[in-house]
C-alpha cells in the first residue's frame, strides 16, 4: 500500500488537508453569485478571486461539484476550428491549458497527442486545406496531410474504412491534447477554496431577483442570497435560467452520448475525429479507448444512454479498426449540449444588468475552460465584455452577426 493512503487508513485524523472546505450556510449576501459548479463556474471563481481580487463568491451547484458536462465528455483540447475569432479564443485557452497543472500544483494527466480530422470526400478535403490556412495564419499548427502521411502516424487504422468511406487525407493539428476532466475540476475548485471562495452543493437555484432591469439577488433552496451580480455557467440548463429573469436566446438542447473500453495494451497516441462516421476517440494512459459520436437527433432534457448509440458507434469504430472486434465496453454516458444556430458560444453581458451568461457550448465546452474562465472573470469584474469574447456576444443574433463554426464543430468532439 502506498505510504501516502496508508497514512489515512490508520490516522484518527486526516493528515492532509481536504480538497475543499464544506461551507455550514449561506452569508445573507455576496459580491457575486456563479450557477453552476463544473469547469467554467468553478475557472470563473478562481479567476475572479486569483486574478481580480473579488473573493466574497458564492457558487452553487444543485447537484455536486463537476458532475454535470464537466465529468460527462471525452477531454478532447483543440484550437483547429475555421474563424478567426474561434481560432484565437482556443488557442489562447490551450496556452493556458500547459501551465494549470503548475497553477494547481495537481497532476492533470494534460498529454499532448496530436489530433486527425480524417477527410472521406474531396469537399471534406477543401475543408481541411481551408481550415489549415485559417490556422497557420493565426499562428496555430495545423496542416492538410495525405493519406500516406496518416497510416504513417496510424499504422493500425483501415484507409478503406470497410470500403465504406476510404481516407484520403486529414487535417492535423500538432498541439491535440487530452487531460483529466474531473482534476480540473478539483483543480479550480480547490483554488478558488483556497482564496476564499464558498462552494455549495446540493444547492438548487429556484429564482433570481430583478429590480428596475437589474439583478439583486438569488433564491435557492438554502434560501435567499443578495447580490448585484450572477453569472450562469449551467451547460444544458441554460434555458430553465434564462426563464427566470424572462430572457430568450436561440440555444437547443441535444444529448451527447460517449462511451469507453476496456484497458488493453496502448497502441494508439493520437486523437481522430471523423466527421463522416461521426466518431472521434483517444486512448487514455491506462489503455481505455474513450469514444464518442454526433449529437441524439432529437432536444432532450436527459443523461440516459442508449443501445441504439452504443451499436451505431461500435459498428463504425469496426469500420476505422476491425481487430477491436473482441473490446468489451465498460460503460456509457451522456451530457446535454447547448447549442446555438451559428455552433458558437455565447458569453458576456446581458440585456439585464448584473446578469452574464457562459454557455451554448454543444460539444466543445471542456477545451475552453480555462479561457472562459479568465474572460468571463474579466467580465464579470470590469462589466465590460472581454476583447476575445465580443464575438460570442448574447445580441449577435438580433443583430445578425452570427460567427459561423459549423464547419469546425459539427461533430461532437
Amino acid at each position: 500500500m502506498p505510504y501516502r493512503l496508508l497514512k489515512f487508513a490508520l490516522s484518527r485524523r486526516h493528515p492532509e488537508p481536504r480538497m475543499f472546505r464544506v461551507p455550514a450556510a449561506l452569508k445573507p449576501a455576496y459580491d457575486v453569485v456563479i450557477i453552476g459548479a463544473g469547469g467554467h463556474g468553478l475557472a470563473a471563481a478562481y479567476y475572479l478571486a486569483r486574478d481580480h481580487g473579488i473573493r466574497n463568491v458564492a457558487v452553487l451547484e444543485k447537484g455536486y461539484l463537476g458532475g454535470g458536462n464537466t465529468g460527462r465528455n471525452t477531454t478532447i483540447i483543440r484550437s483547429n476550428y475555421l474563424t478567426p475569432e474561434g481560432v484565437r479564443f482556443y488557442d489562447e485557452s490551450l496556452r493556458l491549458w500547459r501551465d494549470l497543472a503548475t497553477d494547481f500544483d495537481l497532476n492533470l494527466f494534460y498529454s499532448q497527442r496530436g489530433h486527425f480530422t480524417l477527410a472521406h470526400t474531396d469537399a471534406a478535403m477543401r475543408t481541411m486545406r481551408w481550415r489549415a490556412e485559417v490556422n497557420k495564419h493565426l499562428g496555430v499548427k495545423s496542416e492538410a496531410v495525405d493519406a500516406a502521411f496518416v497510416k504513417r502516424a496510424i499504422p493500425m487504422i483501415d484507409m478503406e474504412c470497410g470500403g465504406h468511406a476510404p481516407i484520403l487525407g486529414a487535417l492535423y493539428h500538432e498541439p491535440g491534447a487530452i487531460a483529466r476532466h474531473d482534476a480540473v475540476a478539483w483543480g479550480y475548485g480547490r483554488g478558488a477554496d483556497r482564496r476564499g471562495v464558498e462552494i455549495h452543493q446540493q444547492t438548487e437555484v429556484t429564482g433570481i431577483e430583478v429590480t428596475g432591469g437589474r439583478v439583486v439577488g438569488v433564491r435557492t433552496s438554502r434560501g435567499r442570497i443578495a447580490t448585484p451580480k450572477v453569472l450562469c455557467a449551467v451547460a444544458g440548463y441554460t434555458p430553465r435560467i434564462l426563464d427566470m429573469v424572462g430572457l430568450r436566446s436561440p440555444i437547443y438542447v441535444h444529448a451527447l452520448q460517449a462511451m469507453v473500453s476496456e484497458a488493453i495494451k496502448p497502441w494508439l497516441d493520437p486523437i481522430i475525429v471523423s466527421g463522416s462516421l461521426h466518431v472521434y476517440l483517444s486512448q487514455t494512459a491506462r489503455g481505455e479507448l474513450v469514444m464518442g459520436a454526433s449529437l441524439d437527433p432529437y432536444e432532450v432534457q436527459n443523461t440516459r444512454s442508449t443501445l441504439d448509440f452504443a451499436e451505431g458507434l461500435a459498428a463504425h469504430m469496426l469500420d476505422l479498426f476491425p481487430f477491436l472486434g473482441d473490446v468489451k465496453v465498460v460503460r456509457q454516458w451522456a451530457g446535454l449540449a447547448d447549442m446555438t444556430p451559428d455552433f458558437a458560444p455565447i458569453m458576456g453581458t446581458t440585456p439585464l444588468e448584473g446578469f452574464y451568461l457562459d454557455s451554448g457550448w454543444g460539444t466543445w465546452g471542456f477545451k475552453a475552460t480555462p479561457v472562459c474562465g479568465k474572460t468571463m472573470s474579466h467580465t464579470v469584474a470590469t462589466g465590460a465584455n472581454h476583447p476575445l469574447i465580443r464575438a460570442f456576444e448574447f445580441d449577435r443574433f438580433e443583430r445578425f452577426e452570427l460567427t459561423g463554426e459549423k464547419g469546425a464543430a459539427s461533430v461532437g468532439h
